[in-house]
């Protein structure tokens, strides 16, 4: 029997994930990426192919990941709103709704978006 990578289930449950959930520009994708070290958002609308608007923690300096991680949310839906985008969809990008992605959701709350 063949066993998973991990790397390989969180592609499994990524591609899950997606199946259900559609950006449009009325209503586009908040994205959500996890690295070790980082975390990354993107406004994505997937019938143009398009990025409205990004964050992340790159530029940031150290401290605690979730806080950091809450103020990638507030930054994006401060973006959101200049664009004028006022509600997502979440896409937590096969990573479990838990701890840094649960604060990006959280903070992205908190600036306005509504999902």
């Amino acid at each position: 029997m063949a066993t998973t990578t991990r790397r390989e289930a969180l592609s499994k449950r990524h591609r899950r994930v997606r199946k259900k959930v559609l950006g449009t520009a009325e209503r586009p994708r908040l994205a959500v990426y996890r690295s070790n070290r980082h975390i990354y958002a993107q406004l994505i609308d997937d019938y143009a192919g398009a990025t409205l608007a990004a964050a992340s923690t790159l530029a940031d300096g150290d401290g605690d990941p979730k806080a950091r991680a809450k103020s990638v949310g507030a930054e994006i839906a401060s973006k959101a709103k200049a664009a004028g985008i006022e509600r997502a969809v979440f896409d937590r990008g096969g990573f479990r709704y838990h701890g840094r992605v649960q604060a990006v959701a959280e903070g992205a709350r908190e600036g306005g978006l509504e999902f």
